[in-house]
């Protein structure tokens, strides 16, 4: 993102924050440790835990141009949390860190699991295919298309309908409704990946998981708001997540307000109608409640095995990277499993080593959520794996 000048309300807002929170405060609705980012916590800290160092130097100055606020909890082999920033550019309210926020594509991870579990519930085949469950969604033009070929992102199907590419594209549309069939069938109009059949090429994207999502719709009888509900969010205690209702574009509950650049001024993008998301992007959580999740996750408690190794399978094909809504990577000699999340004014990480000896999930208020996230990665995700 190029280097754009401080707009008034901005440089305000910074000299009001720094008046009323430290550079690295933990100032929320439920207070971190205030030692959490103290000279003498980051010299008592573990070795073998996290770089409170340099996670203390990534919340440090916060609000700054690409960031509003930040909220990250490290699990794990030594555990961590923290928060500095904003709640409100136009306050200097200190952010909150119990705050609910817009998840993004970390939702692909509730879709895939639901999907596994109605495999191990012997309801669907992962080899059954989109013809079969959903018949007359694809033309006749469409070569058999699986479930597994959905959960790693190579059914060939080309990018559906969007409000808008970008957030500066879709800001004027925010609050207009773009249903779920109605992205799918312009996908469809697309017709097939001219260039690979199902299960030749890996190319992420929503249109796999918003098919899924009506998939889970179809074989429940239900909608899938309510099958995650049921099956996940509730079982796991996670009392703070949950979808907009339909084209709500509010973000219900306590949370810190997202911003973004647009024609070179910072403008709140908080209320956005997310419906166009569904299964793919919808989500709204905490990060206590996302660290719960990818415990329970990956400890089996979700979904069961064998499903749950399609987490953990890379597709044999060149270039994979992305199993069943995971991203294998590694860092600092470690295997690590995530997925990242982009709305407009929120950037969302979960990501962990197989065994959970290292967790990590944040939340970033980013003012360019939706552009190249390693930065942000680097700046607030790394830190967590250095040691």
């Amino acid at each position: 993102m190029p280097v754009r000048p401080l707009p008034a309300l901005l440089t305000s807002a910074l000299a009001l924050s720094l008046t009323v929170l430290p550079l690295a405060g933990t100032a929320s609705a439920r207070p971190a440790p205030p030692s959490s980012c103290s000279a003498r916590a980051i010299e008592a800290a573990s070795p073998d835990g996290p770089d409170v160092r340099a996670l203390c130097a990534a919340l440090a100055g916060l609000p700054d141009k690409d960031a509003t606020a930040a909220l990250i909890r490290v699990g794990g082999k030594g555990s961590w949390h923290g928060a500095a920033g904003v709640r409100d550019m136009r306050t200097g309210a200190p952010a909150l860190e119990n705050a609910r926020f817009r998840a993004g594509s970390t939702t692909k991870i509730v879709t895939s699991a639901i999907v596994l579990q109605l495999a191990a519930e012997g309801r669907i085949s992962l080899d059954g295919t989109v013809q079969q469950y959903l018949p007359g969604l694809l033309t006749k033009d469409f070569a058999p298309i699986t479930v597994r070929q959905l959960l790693n992102f190579t059914s060939g199907l080309q990018p559906g309908a969007s409000l808008g590419e970008d957030v500066d594209d879709g800001y004027p549309h925010r609050f207009e409704t773009l249903t779920p069939e109605e992205v799918v069938a312009a996908s469809v109009a697309k017709g097939p990946d001219p260039d690979h059949a199902p299960g030749e090429f890996q190319r992420y994207g929503n249109i796999h998981y918003t098919v899924l999502g009506l998939l889970i719709e179809k074989v429940t009888g239900d909608s899938y708001a309510h099958q995650a509900a049921v099956r996940i969010f509730r079982p796991l205690g996670m009392r703070h997540t949950s979808f907009p209702a339909g084209p709500d574009p509010r973000i219900h509950g306590p949370h810190n307000r997202g911003y973004d650049w647009i024609d070179g001024k910072l403008v709140d993008v908080t209320e956005w109608n997310m419906s166009d998301r569904f299964a793919a992007g919808d989500l709204i959580s905490t990060t206590a409640d996302l660290e719960r999740l990818v415990f329970a996750l990956f400890r089996g408690q979700v979904v069961p095995e064998p499903q749950l190794e399609e987490m953990f399978t890379v597709p044999d094909i060149d270039g994979a990277t992305m199993s069943a809504s995971l991203e294998r990577f590694e860092l600092n000699g470690r295997e690590i499993w995530g997925k990242t999340g982009a709305r407009p004014g929120y950037h969302t990480v979960i990501a962990a080593t197989r065994d959970l000896s290292r967790t990590v999930v944040y939340s970033v208020n980013s003012t360019d959520a939706k552009g190249d996230g390693l930065a942000i990665a680097q700046r607030f995700a790394f830190p967590a794996f250095n040691r």
